[in-house]
């Protein structure tokens, strides 16, 4: 076990007491705290970039939560599943240890990420040295975002380059485990007109577990031209390079996830890897037609290459002393051409005001995906059984020919409209659709070497037209205050949503669709502090799950999830910041027959009650505390509903210190009573570990 108390110990006093010295040179009065702003915005006031009007959230008809850039630094939040953790409603599986997999509100995804707006469905773990925030958006509606999203969606909105100032910051931080991040962000102002901003990142990747270790560094250029008073002009560059050991946890014994070596690691570490080289470029053109009209249009090109490969537990049997592996290589290759328009006016037609949002998306994406199974000798199979040691001696291997050789390509377009329509001081109307095309053709390699005898050339295509509604309806009694109903719909075509589980049974079916049925509350209690609730069903039919007995399988269902969210954000006074959330979800399959008899299941990965309380608090004019709890009720690791992830408790903390205008230091202590927990799954037997009682120390200098 790697030794952590120390290194605890040490960052505390650090950040404690090297900066005594001048904290008593300081004054110990409490300044005004200023406001929380998000591109001039007031918090709890602020829009969304999601829901591409500037519309302001308390008039939105669906939940949505803002987490901006100054939460993720002072939070230490390094990945989007630390992110999802104090969001009502999602929960964050283990992805394979490879990927970012969140399930919203009972729909578990892999690919409904959206950077500024646009698909970004890769899996592979995004960074955030380069957001200005993330927005997630709970609840199905096609119209803003296509296909998909069938519980919500996360937009991150990266940073641009500013014409208005000169500056610089660099961050560094490192942990008890020596997971360590350094990061630069500057912006240049050339002239009145044109700005360069530059922000670049390198992360080391470790944690408690044996083995874990990985680099990652991404850097993101951007530029603006303000081309006219009407006109501007955004570009952007991304390359993100990531390099880790992969990891997909422990076993399950006994019903219930494998304890007492939750360092153990049950794969190869000389074999488990996972790589990702992705290049993402992107032009944004911005104008105002007139006062009332406003137009923007945005291309993007992705190139992704990701290569995953592991070992990983299948069973543990404790009597015979035995665990048994599987495994497989894969590798995926994408590209992706996107082409986004809108065009949104604010106008008035006699006693009626319109927010009216209109556009047009293309795209096309181009994806090659093999695997390779693992092949041991002594079991001449892909799995093998062999006696448990700490660590494993895992037995001679190869791996086979591909087991899966595809190359799919996929264009899709889209056009909707949108109103928002005011009648009077107390009611907004928000009505529109959405008209999807989705094509996709491919290309099985082993069926086409196989000939077409058994049926199947390996030729494979589909096409999904599909229109999309949204309705809201808002009763505002109070300019602060917002009660709605709404209504949504979204779909998902039967290649899934990483085009791989197209088949010849399969090419002919509808795509799955997503209702969304939700009510809620919105009431900014002040220009600073807002509170929201929600309640909601999401009805998912002709849906696909985890087949509980083959995990690599798929199996049709349908499903349905009701639940409630509240959360409460911002400041409750001038030295006091809140961050609260609460979700209570419910849900399980429709339909499902067993020798004659209704056997519904549990939904995989939703606990009942999830949790979450940042406290920060301003002590004196250069120091600030925070206190963490999240709390998240016991969940199945999958849809067998054999393996129980018991509930837990997690109690974090923090102190900040600011040295000067220029320099703060931050301390942040993750599981502060050290409880020994499991916070997700990937399925019965992959069963990730939280970390023990850790320290993360960061600065940050700006000039």
């Amino acid at each position: 076990m790697k030794k952590r108390i120390s290194s605890v110990a040490a960052a505390v006093s650090l950040v404690l007491f090297g900066g005594a010295a001048h904290a008593q040179e300081t004054q110990a009065d409490v300044p005004d705290v200023e406001r929380i702003t998000v591109r001039g915005a007031f918090f709890g006031q602020q829009v969304a970039d999601a829901v591409k009007t500037p519309t302001l959230l308390v008039d939105v008809p669906q939940s949505v939560s803002v987490v901006s850039a100054e939460q993720i630094s002072e939070q230490a939040l390094f990945s989007v599943a630390d992110v999802m953790q104090y969001t009502p409603g999602v929960s964050v599986g283990l992805g394979e240890d490879h990927r970012d997999q969140i399930t919203i509100r009972g729909q578990n995804t892999t690919a409904d990420f959206f950077v500024d707006g646009l698909r970004d469905d890769v899996q592979y773990f995004r960074p955030l040295y380069n957001l200005e925030r993330v927005e997630i958006l709970r609840g199905a509606n096609a119209l803003l975002f296509g296909r998909g999203g069938g519980g919500g969606v996360v937009n991150r909105v990266t940073k641009v380059a500013e014409t208005s100032e000169d500056f610089t910051t660099l961050s560094a931080g490192i942990d008890t485990f020596s997971a360590a991040s350094v990061s630069v962000d500057t912006n240049k102002v050339i002239d009145s007109n044109n700005a360069f901003r530059f922000n670049g990142v390198f992360d080391t990747i470790d944690n408690h577990r044996d083995f874990k270790d990985g680099e990652r560094y991404a850097v993101n250029p951007t530029y603006t031209w303000q081309a006219s008073e009407d006109t501007t002009v955004r570009a952007s560059y991304e390359y993100v390079n990531d390099d880790r050991m992969v990891d997909r946890g422990v076993p399950a014994l006994g019903g219930e996830p494998l304890t007492g070596y939750d360092d153990t690691y049950f794969g190869d570490p000389n074999f488990n890897n996972t790589t990702l080289e992705a290049h993402i470029a992107r032009i944004r053109a911005e104008h105002a037609l007139n006062d009332s009209w406003n137009a923007n249009a945005t291309v993007q090109f992705a190139d992704y290459d990701k290569v995953y490969q592991n070992l990983y537990p299948v069973n543990f049997d404790a009597a015979a002393g035995t665990v048994t592996l599987d495994g497989y290589r894969d590798t995926t290759a994408r590209e992706n051409l996107l082409f986004q328009f809108n065009l949104v006016g604010q106008f008035d037609t006699g006693a009626f005001s319109h927010t009216m949002l209109m556009g047009a998306e293309y795209g096309n994406q181009d994806t090659e995906n093999a695997r390779r199974d693992a092949y041991f000798t002594d079991s001449q199979d892909d799995q093998i059984t062999f006696m448990f040691s700490d660590p494993l001696v895992i037995p001679e291997r190869s791996l086979t020919a591909p087991v899966r050789d595809r190359a799919s390509d996929v264009t899709f377009t889209s056009a909707f409209i949108q109103d928002e329509i005011g009648i009077g001081e107390n009611w907004i109307v928000v009505a529109g659709l959405r008209y999807d095309n989705f094509d996709i053709d491919v290309n099985d390699m082993i069926e086409m070497a196989n000939g077409s005898d058994d049926g199947n050339d390996g030729l494979l295509s589909s096409s999904d037209t599909e229109v999309s509604p949204r309705f809201g309806l808002i009763y505002k009694p109070m300019k602060n205050v917002s009660v709605y109903a709404s209504y949504s719909k979204s779909f998902l075509p039967r290649s899934g949503d990483q085009f791989l589980s197209l088949s010849l049974s399969s090419q002919a079916l509808d795509a799955e669709e997503f209702e969304n049925k939700e009510i809620g509350l919105k009431w900014n209690l002040s220009d600073a502090l807002s509170l929201t609730a929600a309640a909601f069903e999401v009805e998912r039919e002709n849906g696909t799950a985890q087949d509980p007995s083959n995990p690599e399988r798929s199996i049709l269902t349908g499903t349905e999830t009701k639940g409630f969210e509240i959360q409460l954000v911002g400041q409750l006074t001038d030295a006091w910041t809140l961050n609260a959330g609460y979700s209570n979800l419910d849900g399980e399959e429709m339909g499902r027959v067993v020798d004659g008899n209704l056997a519904n299941r549990e939904l995989a990965q939703l606990p009942e009650h999830m949790l979450t309380l940042w406290n920060q608090y301003q002590v004196a004019q250069d120091w600030k505390v925070a206190l963490g709890v999240i709390y998240q009720s016991e969940q199945y690791a999958s849809l067998s509903n054999a393996i129980e992830l018991p509930d837990y408790w997690r109690v974090d903390a923090a102190v900040y210190y600011d040295y000067s205008d220029d320099l703060s230091l931050q301390l942040n202590v993750e599981n502060l009573f050290d409880e020994d927990y499991f916070p997700s799954a990937h399925n019965d037997n992959n069963i990730a570990t939280g970390e023990p009682l850790n320290a993360r120390i960061s600065m940050q200098y700006r000039f």
